[in-house]
């Protein structure tokens, strides 16, 4: 009986070149992803016990320490069914050195991703900002960060792009961030009461916050109006553009309620009259 198992676990499934894999070869592969997969459980539930760290950070170090212990499965996986690695790399030295030229870029982002998972600026639920594209982060990956915008569109962006560029991440201290609304009004209108409209209009927006308290500013004399800006504090920062709109309809309708104007662009032209 002993030797029937012994003779089936030495039996050749595959013969590539000199490397034989067989059934032995196989069952230890099984067994050993089957390991794999019950140590990065475990890593898992250790490292989401930590009440230290809030989930996204727990989400980085996760992803990171997998993708490490994964490359180094792969690595003895090969080994594992009898691929000789060294003598692999030796004879596709050159081939790897032309691929790496070709694939720069996407090298370029792996190596992004693994900072932005290091280091921690980007978090899983951050709401950032880069090449002008606002959006909640959903997802980072090794290569690419996947985030939804503000139209409820899921864009995948090169991790590369969020190293390279300039990067606002709007939430990365978990605080309020401050926005403001601007509007130019006649030259003939009460600032005092253009202030305390501005001012009643931020504080009835559900979404901004009383405290930091919304504050007016008299920006400039302009071309063809006086020109104001009603600061204020929201934390859904995601959707502040809706707060910025309400706004908006709030300060016109208080406005017209109170007699003050928005003017029109105007000029004044002077012409020369001859003698």
């Amino acid at each position: 009986m002993w030797e029937q198992i012994k003779e089936l676990l030495n039996e050749t499934l595959i013969t590539i070149g000199k490397t034989q894999l067989k059934v032995s070869s196989v069952i230890t592969l099984i067994l050993f992803w089957v390991v794999v997969t019950f140590i990065l459980k475990i890593i898992k539930k250790s490292i989401y016990r930590i009440h230290s760290f809030d989930d996204a950070k727990k989400y980085s170090i996760f992803t990171l320490v997998k993708y490490i212990l994964l490359v180094i499965a792969v690595v003895l996986s090969m080994e594992i069914v009898g691929f000789n690695l060294s003598v692999l790399l030796a004879g596709s030295a050159a081939l790897l050195v032309g691929l790496g030229l070709g694939i720069q870029n996407l090298f370029s982002d792996y190596i992004s991703g693994i900072v932005i998972l290091v280091d921690s600026a980007v978090k899983m639920g951050d709401v950032i900002e880069v090449n002008n594209i606002v959006g909640t982060v959903e997802e980072i990956r090794l290569r690419t960060t996947t985030v939804l915008t503000r139209d409820d569109k899921y864009i995948i962006i090169p991790n590369s792009d969020l190293t390279r560029n300039e990067l606002i991440n709007w939430t990365h201290n978990a605080l309020a961030s401050r926005f403001e609304v601007t509007v130019g009004v006649d030259y003939s209108s009460d600032v005092e009461l253009v202030t305390n409209l501005l001012k009643e209009a931020a504080a009835e927006e559900p979404g901004v916050l009383q405290k930091p308290a919304p504050f007016v500013r008299f920006n400039n004399f302009g071309d063809s109006s006086l020109d104001f800006s009603v600061y204020f504090w929201v934390e859904d920062v995601f959707r502040v553009e809706n707060a910025k709109s309400q706004m908006r309809y709030r300060i016109l309708d208080k406005f017209r309620k109170n007699g003050v104007s928005i003017p029109f662009p105007q000029r004044v032209l002077h012409t020369a009259t001859g003698n």
